[in-house]
């Protein structure tokens, strides 16, 4: 909790502010795309030209049709790809805070998406609405370990973000805390 989340606590006011897309990670994968794209598209460039574009890889060896193409094409799609991704970092798309407040009685959900209408996305909900905390534990390969509020009418909104999962006492810790501060359960699926 301590490095994903900073949480703003009072007796009537809890805000946990969520770490977007900005992480070291993503950072470093949107680099080396780049940078194995631009190779690639270059590479295919000078099979094309026959002149090496790159001192360091010859592509005498290389033919256009079809190695040097489909390099071009690779090299294409991943600098697009890459571009999308150091936009997705520059936007910092999945920002924002989970904020419970017993003063007006709501919970107010925001993130930042992608540019566009709904950029700002901002979801009220009303305490009284909330029927338990839950929390899911999916081990595995790909584990998964979520908080969600369970509201009536059995919809469930997640609170934790999409990325690395949390700790199991990360995740115990803040959902008893949750639970306890809103003086509703605290359910495990």
């Amino acid at each position: 909790m301590i490095n994903l989340y900073q949480a703003q606590q009072s007796n009537l006011l809890r805000r946990y502010i969520i770490v977007g897309y900005r992480r070291f990670s993503n950072y470093w994968w949107t680099i080396i795309i780049f940078f194995g794209a631009a190779g690639f598209l270059l590479t295919g460039i000078s099979s094309y030209q026959k002149f090496d574009l790159l001192p360091f890889i010859t592509s005498k060896n290389i033919q256009f049709f079809p190695q040097g193409l489909v390099m071009c094409f690779y090299g294409l799609f991943g600098l697009i790809f890459s571009f999308f991704l150091a936009f997705t970092l520059f936007w910092n798309v999945g920002e924002g805070f989970n904020e419970f407040n017993k003063k007006d009685g709501i919970v107010r959900i925001f993130r930042w998406g992608f540019p566009g209408k709904n950029r700002r996305i901002d979801l009220f909900y009303f305490i009284s609405d909330i029927t338990a905390i839950k929390v899911e534990f999916k081990q595995g390969f790909n584990p998964r370990r979520t908080i969600s509020l369970a509201l009536k009418g059995k919809r469930s909104i997640p609170l934790t973000r999409i990325g690395q999962p949390l700790t199991l006492q990360e995740i115990e810790k803040q959902a008893s805390e949750l639970a306890k501060f809103l003086k509703v359960s605290l359910q495990e699926t």
